[in-house]
Order: C-alpha cells, then structure tokens, then sequence
C-alpha cells in the first residue's frame, strides 16, 4: 500500500468517479485514491489517514457543497495540515471565495468546470513537483 493519497471532494458522485478516474489513471499505482462527498467526510478521512501514517499530498475540492463550501474546507485543512496542496474545482465560485482561498487555505489553483482533463493533469503534476 502507498503511503501517499490524493483526496477529491465533490457532492456529485459522477464528478466524484470522473475525477477519480482521471487520476488514477494518470497517475497509476503512485498513490492511493480517496473520495469524499461532502467537507466533513473529507476532514474524517484527513484524519483517519493522519492516524495511519499515509500522507495527503493534493486535495481536490469542490466549492459549492451542501454545510460547508470548498474554500471553508480548504481553509480547514490549511490550518490543520499546511502542506497540503490544495486545488478548488469549481463552475460557480465567486472572486471573494478564490480571493479568500488564496489567502486562508494557500490555495494552489482554481479549476474552472467543466474542466479538461490535461489541463487538471498538468495543474496537479506541476503542484506535485513543487512539494
């Protein structure tokens, strides 16, 4: 098993499966895969992960979820574990909520849906290569 994770965050599972997919596929057997549907699944699997000794090295959240948005969990996650490398997809964030991303939560790079999947691809391999 790979000591090494990337999260995805999305309320909508067929989102949740395409980013997935895509990534897994890119990236093969170099990490392991998590998802979560909602910020507070994702924390508990921060955590859970934490306590295991794997290390979450990308996040990609989703913005607008049902309870908590996707800056509100990036923030989160940037003041519990602050080297993680966060990435926000998203169809529907206003300024404000980026502006604060990349202020509270060191926000790497906001994703605009529908994306392309070279273009994430490129955005998540350049940020693996500046950890």
């Amino acid at each position: 098993m790979n000591e090494v994770a990337i999260l995805c965050v999305d309320d909508e599972t067929v989102i949740l499966e395409s980013l997935q997919e895509q990534i897994s596929r890119h990236f093969g057997e170099q990490f392991m895969y998590e998802a979560a549907e909602s910020a507070e699944e994702a924390l508990e699997i921060l955590e859970e992960l934490d306590e295991e000794g794997v290390k979450i090295v990308v996040i990609v959240s989703d913005w607008l979820m049902p309870g908590m948005r996707g800056d509100e969990l990036l923030v989160k996650v940037h003041q519990q574990f602050g080297d993680i490398t966060t990435i926000m997809l998203t169809g529907q964030a206003d300024e404000e909520a980026i502006e604060r991303a990349k202020r509270e939560a060191n926000l790497y790079c906001c994703v605009h849906k529908p994306w392309r999947e070279e273009e994430l691809l490129k955005i998540i391999t350049t940020a693996l290569e500046s950890v």
